[in-house]
């Protein structure tokens, strides 16, 4: 049974690849602004479901107006009674929509996988049962991890960024609670940026960023997974472009 917590999120997301040299100058500029959040360093895992021949992450990255994945995330390697999120991520038009309900990992796990009918149907979950039946048959494709440290403006607490490492994918024990082992993603030294904001960004941040020479690109943890797992170019290679999903 899911708990009475949900929440859904709208804001604007960018991304950037930086470089170790670049990271370490952005966080000494971060600090009068920012503060990391209290609890550190933390590994999240993420289950994205597909189709059996990968059509939502092929459609995301033919970079539609709309676009929308469906993950369960955990904060930490789960048990099965581990808090985990069950997430349905839509993009349109540049804004990120994301809702996400609040489950017991196995009971989610059972329930994503088709094996637990729910009493209860809020209007989230109804949303994502709309996009397993629009699709046909959903299933767990692959598994990413990676080690996050997120930081929040001290004046303005909607500012969010995050820095990622350590990014893994496999496409095999496609279950979170089997560890955060998979193959890399980012060159040694690399972190991918995000930055989450409601308004625009505020002008020491934006100063900051250009005299580090940091540019948006495009990247999809997915989808760049996906292009590695298919054999497509060096996932840590950078691309200026409109952000992926």
């Amino acid at each position: 049974m899911q708990t009475e917590y949900q929440s859904i999120f709208e804001r604007s997301e960018q991304k950037y690849l930086l470089q170790e040299a670049q990271y370490t100058a952005l966080e000494q500029a971060m600090w009068p602004h920012m503060q990391p959040d209290s609890y550190g360093m933390t590994t999240i895992y993420s289950l994205y479901f597909d189709t059996p021949d990968y059509r939502l992450i092929r459609t995301s990255l033919e970079k539609p107006v709309y676009k929308e994945k469906l993950r369960l995330r955990c904060y930490g390697r789960p048990d099965s009674e581990s808090t985990a999120f069950i997430e349905l991520k839509k993009k349109y038009d540049g804004v990120v929509y994301k809702r996400r309900i609040e489950m017991p990992y196995e009971a989610a796990m059972q329930y994503l996988c088709g094996h637990l009918k729910l009493r209860e149907m809020p209007q989230i979950l109804q949303e994502v049962e709309w996009v397993r039946h629009f699709y046909g048959m959903l299933q767990p494709a692959m598994v990413l991890t990676y080690d996050r440290v997120a930081w929040f403006g001290r004046q303005e607490p909607a500012l969010r960024i995050t820095f990622d490492r350590n990014i893994r994918w496999r496409t095999a024990q496609l279950e979170l609670s089997r560890g955060a082992e998979g193959s890399m993603l980012l060159w040694e030294g690399q972190r991918l940026m995000e930055i989450k904001a409601l308004r625009a960004l505020p002008l020491w941040l934006v100063k900051a960023m250009g005299e580090l020479a940091i540019y948006p690109v495009s990247y999809s943890k997915y989808g760049r997974a996906y292009e590695q797992m298919r054999g497509g170019r060096h996932t840590g290679e950078e691309q200026s472009a409109e952000e992926d999903l």
